[in-house]
């Protein structure tokens, strides 16, 4: 069974940094697949946050998030980072990765990835 791991959030002051793991569980991430970060805040509607390739040569930011935000990933360990700094109460969210084949899709378009993540909260406090 195909499943991705998360991490677990946690609660931050504003300004502050915290980074979320995302390991693949019964395949194998990296040259395989692309993972993204996407998040939801209460009310809202999921946003594309952060996109790393299969073979981690190309990212993707959502704009709100540029400059502060870094995705990154582990191959030997087979995990997938989202580091976030100087972080904002807006940023407070369910964090959710989620993986689909080789390349990064629109983060319009969450409907393009095929395994998601349990999600990890995080609460940015003022």
């Amino acid at each position: 069974q195909l499943r991705l791991v998360q991490s677990e959030g946690g609660q931050v002051q504003d300004g502050g940094s915290l980074t979320l793991a995302c390991a693949g569980s019964g395949f194998i991430l990296a040259g395989y697949y692309a993972i993204a970060w996407f998040r939801q805040a209460l009310g809202k509607g999921q946003e594309g946050v952060a996109c790393i390739n299969s073979v981690g040569t190309a990212t993707q930011y959502g704009d709100s998030v540029k400059g502060r935000f870094t995705v990154f990933r582990d191959g030997s360990e087979n995990m997938v980072y989202l580091q976030m700094s100087n972080l904002k109460p807006e940023d407070s969210a369910t964090y959710f990765c989620a993986a689909r084949h080789d390349r990064c899709s629109d983060l319009l378009r969450p409907s393009e990835y095929d395994v998601w993540g349990h999600g990890a909260q995080v609460t940015v406090a003022s």
